[in-house]
């Protein structure tokens, strides 16, 4: 019994180890370096052309990189996510200030430095969403304010990517691979390490499941669509799709054997995926759109669960706190 003991010991030691490495190196490091390239090449393009037309491509590059480790919201990235991706905006912060600032022509809108002292509701892929796709922003000219105001959230857009980019690897990706060490602090140990990346791959799809698809859905009776996430893009059925996929992607790099319940939910979850017919949600007053989205819904939630029984299971893993825990 007490070889059997040890043996299991080892095993679960050995697999954090290799685990924590691989989510750096396989996921999140390759993530946040892609997402920074994307928000690059979108600030290049603005300054350039800053009308939607010419923003709306790269702008939706840069929001699909961001999804492969947006949900990730431990160390850099545990509060500098909330200023690149502002959502829910639950009190119409977002239009509230960039109308403030469109109509008294701030200057702090043409600076991309000081722009960092804005209200996070006026910055990142929302503010931009809203620049680009509503009709009440985006009908500017090219030589206007607000032109001068997307070159500038988009500029800020690019810095804050290149800090969370620089924050994981010049920092808290040691922070991550020196768990157990005497002076780590944050990790006492190295299952502990672990544990915390667990927790960000349930809690996306957690995240996913109760507000990307439960804020829309609402109730029968009252069904919220344009709560849905970046619907004024069109955004939102493909954000379930690619956040659950970068969940998955991201348990593949804490297991080094096989995933096949994890990798059926999610081909099950594309497939259901498939039979909605508006990208936006904005269908789901119909019952029959309504019942499909649910069917969405609760193929997230398989996932959830068959990454629980191959992962969490053999590790002995619980799931700790998550800073969207509380959205």
């Amino acid at each position: 019994m007490r070889y059997s003991l040890l043996c299991c010991a080892l095993f679960s030691a050995t697999q954090a180890v290799a685990g924590v490495e691989e989510a750096l190196s396989d996921h999140i490091l390759p993530g946040y370096a892609g997402f920074a390239e994307a928000a690059e090449v979108l600030a290049v393009t603005a300054e350039a052309d800053c009308t939607p037309a010419a923003l709306r491509d790269p702008w939706n590059a840069a929001f699909d990189a961001w999804t492969e480790i947006g949900d990730v919201r431990m160390g850099p990235s545990e509060t500098g996510a909330l200023s690149v991706a502002f959502w829910p905006d639950t009190r119409g912060f977002t239009p509230k200030t960039l109308s403030r600032l469109i109509s008294s022509q701030e200057e702090v809108g043409t600076d991309p430095t000081d722009f960092a002292e804005v209200s996070i509701a006026a910055r990142g892929l929302f503010a931009l969403e809203r620049m680009l796709y509503d009709d009440q922003f985006a009908g500017y000219e090219a030589d206007s304010y607000a032109c001068t105001l997307v070159q500038t959230i988009s500029a800020d857009l690019a810095n804050q990517a290149q800090a969370l980019e620089a924050g994981w690897r010049e920092g808290y990706a040691e922070v991550l691979r020196s768990a157990g060490q005497e002076d780590n602090a944050t990790y006492l140990s190295e299952d502990e390490a672990l544990t915390a990346l667990y927790t960000q791959v349930l809690s996306s799809l957690e995240f996913t499941a109760d507000s990307r698809l439960g804020r829309p859905l609402g109730t029968f009776e009252r069904p919220r669509p344009t709560r849905a996430e970046a619907w004024r893009s069109e955004r939102a059925l493909r954000n379930v799709r690619l956040y659950a996929d970068a969940a998955s992607a991201f348990a593949h790099t804490l297991a080094d054997w096989e995933l096949p319940l994890t990798e059926d939910a999610l081909a099950r979850l594309h497939d259901v995926a498939d039979r909605v017919e508006d990208p936006a949600l904005q269908d789901i007053d119909d019952p029959s759109a309504r019942l499909r989205l649910e069917i969405v819904q609760q193929h997230v939630r398989a996932l959830h669960d068959a990454i629980e029984q191959e992962i969490g299971v053999p590790l002995g893993l619980t799931p700790g706190f998550n800073s969207q825990d509380g959205d």
